[in-house]
């Protein structure tokens, strides 16, 4: 891959989007799953193919992070029939739509996609009957705009908007009328791009958009791609799909097929655009081996002279699902996991086929994220954070000191990059903290941070960070002016407060090289406040916040989300 062009800042056109201010509605949440085949139903937890007894879990934990509804990146079943109960010609994709029920119960809505093992056209015409919102009839939760790009795809290929988001479903499978784009499926996005863009383009700028398949851009173990039968299949069909996706401020491409949690940024065969390719974890009884050398290298490298693929992160043999929070202009994903129910520990699990249901007990993994009014920085091992710097309506912020030490690779040897990404809420639309008035010691607009850590790890490396305050506002007190964050109950509180480990020592001036973790300060000169710390999160100037004990954050795999019991 161009290394160059990741340790920049994107050149998605954040520019225009950098005065938009703080969006007014609440915040809301959408949950996604993955692949949830099921071979034999030797526990009777799990009838005609499908895994019903991890989707019921799954299910129960949707309903507890109260999303509006749940995505599913296709292959509902293991087989489209099932022979094992002496009717060879039994359909199994019903069992799969009675196993959303409790979803719908609990007011949740649920939006699936196929995949290819149930890739024919007769599961291609059962889709639409099974799951009548997949073309805006019956409960869709109140999404709109439903659209589907022909009649042999309706309600299989699907987009709909909801709140300040618009979603793409893409089917690339046999058609109802049993056919395919050029007799081949291979080929069966490229005459859906039209569409694609269509349906991108006409959502607002202040709109966000998320695209899902089954199959992903680029696998860890799968050759087979959302565009033929390896990375380098219909080049031409993927620069347009990358320059759709980025040039209407699409971030994430969204799949399953693999079996193991992923995410990396993809670059178009002509190396003119990029995005970050979430591949989720696996809801099924088996899990994926990456290959070595890695697919990237086998079929890129010699087809288009360069790599394409540099991997954020990577969780092996792990039963998995997300939570994507709309704020806004702001995103954050939240991804869980489990131990596969074969041995290991999260971060050392080993492959298995499942024969029984696990009983599946989630930690939070990972959490990532971008904002529309930030902006997107790619940094490699060894390469310093001093790039990440940002400003919005008169706030300025920048990383003063810091490098990415991390080392960790994935399972084919590759090196892991950092996704940095900033955003911002007016400090006038930040919501209370506990004691009613936190928000009135804001002296700046309020910064996010996502992508400092590694996966499984709250801690971040070492760095400082700087932000510029407004001395103006009458309100403010007297006291001094402090690099602000808020606690685990919701208030601001001093930023180094919130650190692993460290002093808490307090310096009158600028930041200078050699200050240890736990240093901060106030320069008047520049008028910024700035402090050497390690976590991600939330950051604001804020005057009158005092120094005071608080409860620190755990880290995330230290803490049980929810356990089966």
């Amino acid at each position: 891959m161009k290394i160059k062009k990741l340790v920049t800042v994107s050149g998605l056109a954040f520019g225009m989007l950098s005065a938009m201010s703080s969006a007014s509605a609440a915040p809301w949440s959408f949950g996604i799953m993955s692949d949830t085949q099921w071979k034999q139903n030797v526990d009777g937890m799990n009838p005609e193919t499908v895994a019903v007894g991890i989707i019921e879990q799954l299910n129960q934990e949707f309903i507890n992070h109260g999303v509006k509804f749940v995505i599913q990146v296709g292959d509902l079943a293991d087989k489209e029939t099932d022979s094992t109960n002496g009717y060879p010609e039994n359909r199994t994709m019903d069992t799969r739509a009675a196993a959303a029920q409790t979803l719908y119960d609990a007011g949740i809505c649920f939006f699936p996609l196929r995949g290819n093992h149930e890739s024919s056209s007769a599961a291609a015409n059962e889709m639409p009957l099974l799951f009548p919102q997949t073309g805006g009839e019956g409960y869709t939760c109140g999404a709109s705009n439903f659209s589907s790009p022909f009649e042999t795809l309706q309600g299989l290929s699907y987009s709909f908007d909801y709140e300040n988001a618009t979603f793409v479903l893409l089917d690339q499978f046999t058609r109802k009328d049993g056919t395919n784009n050029n007799d081949t499926s291979n080929d069966n996005v490229i005459d859906q791009l039209d569409w694609i863009e269509a349906e991108l383009s006409d959502k607002s700028a202040r709109s966000h958009g998320f695209v899902f398949s089954h199959k992903e851009l680029i696998g860890a173990n799968h050759t087979d791609t959302l565009f033929g039968s390896n990375p380098a299949y219909n080049p031409d069909a993927q620069n347009e799909f990358y320059r759709i996706l980025e040039e209407n401020g699409v971030r994430y491409e969204i799949g399953g097929h693999d079996h193991n949690h992923a995410r990396s940024i993809m670059l178009s065969p002509d190396g003119e655009h990029s995005l970050q390719n979430i591949i989720t974890a696996s809801n099924s009884y088996k899990f994926y081996t990456p290959k070595v050398p890695s697919n990237d290298e086998r079929y890129n490298l010699p087809a288009f002279g360069m790599l394409r693929e540099a991997p954020i992160s990577q969780e092996l043999y792990t039963v998995g699902y997300y939570i994507v929070t709309v704020d806004g202009p702001r995103v954050t994903v939240d991804h869980y996991a489990s131990d596969n129910g074969c041995g290991g520990t999260l971060g050392a699990s080993v492959a298995c086929s499942l024969t029984v249901t696990p009983e599946l007990e989630m930690f939070k993994r990972e959490t990532f994220g971008y904002s529309l009014n930030g902006r997107e920085f790619r940094i490699a091992q060894g390469e310093s954070y001093e790039v990440v710097a940002d400003s919005y309506k008169g706030t300025h912020a920048r990383i003063l000191s810091g490098t990415n030490e991390s080392t960790v690779t994935i399972m084919d040897g590759r090196a892991t990059i950092k996704d940095v990404n900033t955003g911002w809420t007016s400090k006038y639309d930040a919501e209370p903290g506990c004691n009613g008035d936190d928000e009135r010691k804001l002296a700046s607009n309020i910064l996010s941070l996502w992508g400092m850590g590694d996966l499984g790890e709250e801690q971040t490396d070492t760095y400082v960070l700087s932000m510029s305050y407004d001395k103006r506002p009458l309100h403010l007190g007297n006291g001094a002016f402090t690099l602000a964050t808020k606690d685990a109950d919701g208030n601001w509180v001093n930023a180094v407060d919130m650190n692993f480990g460290g002093n808490e020592r307090f310096v009158m001036g600028p930041w200078k090289s050699g200050y240890e973790l736990g240093t901060y300060g106030v320069d008047p000169r520049t008028k910024t406040v700035w402090a050497v710390i390690n976590y991600e999160g939330d950051f604001a100037a804020a005057r009158d916040i005092a120094l005071v004990p608080v409860h620190r954050k755990e880290r995330w795999h230290h803490h049980r989300h929810m356990a089966f019991r």
